[in-house]
């Protein structure tokens, strides 16, 4: 009888689930068609870009040429030759690389403690300096500077980069501190470690992924400034976003020029971020998890 039974009522399992079946490839077509549509969004601007590098001006600004043309080195022979895209990328590097060594020395420490001891006032302050637009500082930031002699240095565009760099990472890390297990501070206080001696310890290595992710967003940021670099710098100490600026004049744009230099700064973050993927996607969702 109960053979029966179960055998009768197998069938009428299928049209429930005909219909789940029918909406999960629905969604999954979608889901697709999504990725696909944002994909493109994000990827053709930059396959256009690597390709008009390799372009004349005028094939630049023909419609008609699409992605099938005789490629050229003449955009990149002429912005090396001239030298101040190598010597604004070396600027860059150089300013990049200390602001953010400097900012995760002062923010990841700072993280830590407001992360564990519950400082909410300063977290709260963080987000205050995260908030205020960088554009407003600059006429009391070049007073300042100018009266100490600092403007057309480096020294003066690390620190404007830090006063960005260290909120930034302050905030991603803080959320990480406060998720990591607090029995494990406590079982190496036992053990003789002082405070900070569990915190160099235990917790900034199990932090690691955080502290690479954002670091590598705080050079990101750094590269790209062009704000600070276009006031606080000068030809010495120029970096690439105000040499790209410079391709363009009133008269005329030399667009193959600016797309082969565009190319060349472009190269050093996408290696960056292939390099640290393992760090960045493992800081991003151990992030997003936490709280």
């Amino acid at each position: 009888m109960s053979a029966t039974v179960s055998r009768a009522a197998r069938p009428s399992a299928a049209p429930h689930t005909a219909p789940r079946a029918r909406r999960r490839r629905n969604w999954s077509w979608l889901r697709g068609t999504a990725i696909t549509i944002v994909t493109l969004v994000f990827v053709l601007p930059i396959v256009w870009m690597f390709a008009a590098a390799f372009k004349t001006n005028v094939q630049v600004t023909d419609p008609s040429v699409g992605l099938w043309f005789s490629p050229t080195l003449d955009n990149f022979r002429s912005i090396v030759e001239a030298g101040q895209i190598l010597r604004s990328m070396g600027n860059s590097l150089l300013v990049g690389l200390i602001s953010t060594v400097l900012s995760a020395v002062i923010a990841v420490p700072a993280a830590w403690a407001v992360g564990r001891f519950n400082m909410h006032r300063t977290g709260s302050l963080i987000l205050v300096a995260r908030i205020v637009p960088a554009i407003s500082l600059l006429v009391p930031w070049y007073y300042l500077f100018a009266r100490m002699g600092l403007v057309g240095s480096y020294t003066v565009l690390v620190l404007s980069h830090m006063f960005v760099s260290v909120p930034l990472i302050m905030w991603i890390m803080i959320s990480f501190f406060a998720g990591l297990p607090v029995e494990l501070e406590e079982a190496a206080r036992t053990d003789g470690l002082s405070a900070f001696g569990a915190f160099w310890r235990i917790s900034l290595p199990l932090a690691a992924p955080g502290t690479a992710t954002a670091s590598l967003l705080a050079f990101v940021f750094s590269w790209n400034n062009f704000m600070f670099a276009l006031v606080f710098a000068d030809d010495r100490t120029q970096t690439v976003p105000v040499t790209l600026f410079n391709f363009i004049s009133y008269a005329s744009t030399d667009w193959g020029g600016l797309m082969a230099a565009a190319t060349l700064i472009t190269v050093p973050v996408v290696l960056a971020a292939v390099l640290g993927q393992k760090y960045l996607v493992a800081g991003l969702t151990s992030g997003a998890t936490k709280g």
